[in-house]
């Protein structure tokens, strides 16, 4: 069977980790396990691991503490959290600390799979989209957005933007001094416009926002109850 991306699974339950790992490797993926946080951030390596799924309930080092250790070393690799929690508080602070997803346990391995297949199908097409960079490259006034390469330059400082981050600046840039309904923007970048998710929006909203603080003749404005707008002054 042809491999296809390396997983690193983070799970202490043991049994779970077991009958994941068994049915990502007979789908033809590879898979790193780790049982807590620190033996996480010690397999970590991002030339090697394509997704990282992260239990939040992890022994010794916790799977937000984890995730925000894992984004200092590398932007890129999507991180999908596993939480048995349903408090919406939780969630959000998993997007905070640069996670890109989640699934709430208990949940069936087809729609694991299908959550993963989701993110490594659009890495795939974000390389080859790198051979067509002006169609991925913004450039405005004092700021530079690489998509593909997930970094935005703005005057001096340079950030690395996790995926999520980068698909919703993307989808300002290309619809630039257009307003954005919220519904649209949680539907293209989510796939569900539910009240959580909104929530979810805000906070990476409220990223943008920041990095953005000193761009020169861009902003993003909020239309209360409507959806947002990024304003490019001429």
């Amino acid at each position: 069977m042809e491999h296809k991306a390396h997983i690193l699974l983070v799970e202490d339950d043991q049994s779970l980790a077991f009958v994941i790992r068994d049915n990502l490797v007979k789908q033809g993926y590879r898979v790193s396990h780790a049982t807590n946080g620190r033996e996480a951030l010690r397999l970590f390596d991002p030339a090697m691991h394509k997704l990282c799924i992260l239990d939040v309930m992890l022994p010794q080092l916790d799977g937000f503490t984890c995730a925000g250790l894992i984004r200092e070393k590398d932007s890129h690799t999507p991180i999908l959290f596993l939480t048995a929690k349903s408090m919406e508080e939780d969630k959000l602070e998993g997007f905070r600390q640069g996670g890109d997803d989640y699934i709430t346990k208990p949940f069936s391995f087809q729609e694991l799979l299908c959550r993963i297949e989701v993110f490594l199908k659009r890495s795939v097409k974000e390389l080859v989209n790198k051979r067509d960079e002006p169609a991925n490259c913004y450039r405005m006034e004092n700021v530079f957005f690489h998509y593909p390469n997930l970094k935005l330059t703005v005057g001096d400082e340079e950030y690395s933007l996790t995926q999520k981050e980068a698909d919703l600046l993307r989808l300002f840039f290309d619809r630039k001094n257009s307003l954005l309904k919220r519904e649209e923007i949680l539907t293209t970048l989510w796939g569900d416009d539910d009240y959580f998710m909104g929530r979810s929006l805000d906070v990476f909203i409220s990223r943008l926002r920041k990095y953005l603080a000193n761009a020169h003749g861009l902003e993003i404005r909020n239309h209360h109850g409507v959806g947002f707008q990024l304003v490019i002054s001429k």
